[in-house]
């Protein structure tokens, strides 16, 4: 499991750990890690051409004894400063002795666009707000050049605990964090200005509960439902699909597929489109009586292609098991029910759902994910999966938010969320918590998504199909991890 701490709390850990050293050696840990990153990516270092972009803090430091290691290697390393008055003195000092040059920010941007490699050390784990305006040049000039970009710690110009991006940011192929994760390294938006993260020890201690986590293929096996000797369909979880309407039948035969493919025992069917679901998958318990008398369920779905039945998502919304809303039953369900369960409620809107369940525009959702679902699962007292391209979980009492990044942008098709919805709510009926059963069915979908697209168009049908294939992946891949 990766885990990302906020800033407080990772400059704590800094500091203790500084107390026991001597003065220095902690960020010549992180230069070590730095310059080994720069120098995997470089593949020859001998006679390469590195730019560093050095901030006033000390990721400008840090970028200065990396490029101090890597002169001694054979570099051609240049020191672009952009505030000459407030650099890293014992860092500027160091790269000069290892035959490193400093040159003006006049110059920065032909270095740059003859640049192999570019270290960006312009902003620490402070900064807020984007680049300054003398930055936003030299950010625009590495976007344009064929070199590579490093990042010291975080892109700069992004949020490093809320992801958000605030103005122009850096984009990196590289980020080289220090310690642990930042929040804003796997939240978009910020996490696409990041590139591939590579994660450098240096020692921190920190806290047993951090601020994300994100699941891992072995994290999610262990979660996995897997039948015993003696178990049966009730034993191993009955799941209620309420959903569908005239005007939306294939979201109730979506919403089925992906249930069937995630683990319970059996599925049972309520609402307006029960011939075809049946016509599709013949083993579904089709019922037309209700939910309440259709029979044991050990969790309900409610919502997806329900159009204007506030009847129904009001009649699951009572039963006392767990609950997962998706789509229009977001729209019917009354809050004061929702808040009133005393069952698990896990609920999954997009970010236009977010939205309208918060009262504000989509674009206040979008760039602020991370405060938008722990906002929406406080206000509900329900677990909240925020879909995108990086879904978010967040539990009702605060806590670690859960963050997931396997999907693939091809799994923005129409459907895509029944299957979810259905493969998720499989997951609660097996016994799953809210969390973990929201996490482990967005970790499923996404790599579904991923196996069933192989980078090409997907429908949501095709996404219900590579479930098995995924549970598999995680399995085998987890088990022999």
């Amino acid at each position: 499991m990766r885990t990302a701490y906020s800033v407080e709390t990772v400059r704590a850990a800094e500091r203790e750990l500084m107390a026991r050293l001597p003065d220095g050696a902690l960020m010549q840990r992180a230069a070590a890690g730095l310059a080994a990153a720069c120098a995997d990516l470089l593949g020859r270092v001998y006679g390469s051409r590195v730019v560093l972009l050095v901030g006033s803090g000390d990721n400008g430091g840090d970028a200065l004894y990396a490029g101090a290691r890597l002169a001694r290697r054979g570099a051609g390393v240049t020191a672009v400063l952009l505030a000459p008055e407030r650099t890293h003195a014992e860092g500027l000092a160091a790269l000069r002795r290892a035959g490193g040059t400093v040159a003006g920010t006049g110059a920065a941007e032909e270095l740059i666009e003859r640049a192999d490699l570019v270290v960006d050390g312009i902003v620490g784990i402070g900064g807020k707000g984007g680049l300054r305006p003398d930055a936003v040049p030299l950010a625009a000039a590495a976007e344009r050049s064929r070199a590579a970009v490093v990042a010291v710690d975080l892109p700069s110009g992004v949020d490093v605990d809320t992801g958000q991006v605030i103005g122009t940011a850096l984009r990196a192929d590289l980020t080289v964090t220090f310690g642990t994760h930042k929040p804003g390294l796997l939240v978009d938006p910020a996490r696409e200005y990041a590139g591939s993260v590579r994660l450098v020890d240096i020692g921190l201690e920190l806290p047993d509960e951090p601020e994300l986590e994100a699941l891992q293929h072995a994290d999610v096996a262990r979660l996995l439902p897997v039948p015993g000797a003696e178990s049966d369909k009730y034993r191993r979880g009955v799941v209620g699909i309420a959903a569908g309407s005239a005007r939306y039948p294939g979201a109730a035969v979506l919403a089925v597929s992906g249930a069937l493919r995630a683990g319970a025992g059996a599925v049972r069917y309520v609402g307006p489109a029960g011939d075809a679901v049946i016509a599709r998958f013949p083993e579904t318990l089709v019922s037309d009586r209700g939910p309440k008398k259709a029979g044991r369920v050990q969790a309900w779905v409610v919502g997806p292609g329900a159009g204007d039945d506030a009847a129904t998502v009001a009649e699951v919304l009572a039963m006392d098991v767990p609950v997962l809303i998706d789509a229009d039953g977001l729209r019917l369900a009354d809050a004061g029910a929702v808040r009133a369960r005393s069952a698990p409620t896990l609920m999954t809107p997009h970010a236009g759902e977010a939205a309208a369940l918060l009262g504000v525009a989509r674009e206040e959702v979008e760039s602020a994910r991370l405060a938008s679902v722990r906002e929406l699962a406080g206000r509900y007292g329900a677990t909240v999966l925020l879909k995108g391209s990086t879904t978010l979980v967040a539990g009702p009492s605060g806590g670690a938010v859960r963050v997931n990044a396997t999907g693939t942008s091809w799994l923005a098709t129409a459907g895509s969320g029944d299957v979810l919805s259905g493969l998720t709510g499989s997951l609660l009926a097996a016994g799953l918590s809210a969390v973990d059963a929201g996490s482990a069915g967005a970790y499923l979908h996404g790599l579904a998504g991923r196996f069933a697209a192989g980078g090409a168009p997907v429908g949501a049908h095709d996404v219900a199909a590579a479930v098995p294939r995924a549970w598999r992946d995680v399995r085998d891949v987890g088990v022999a991890g």
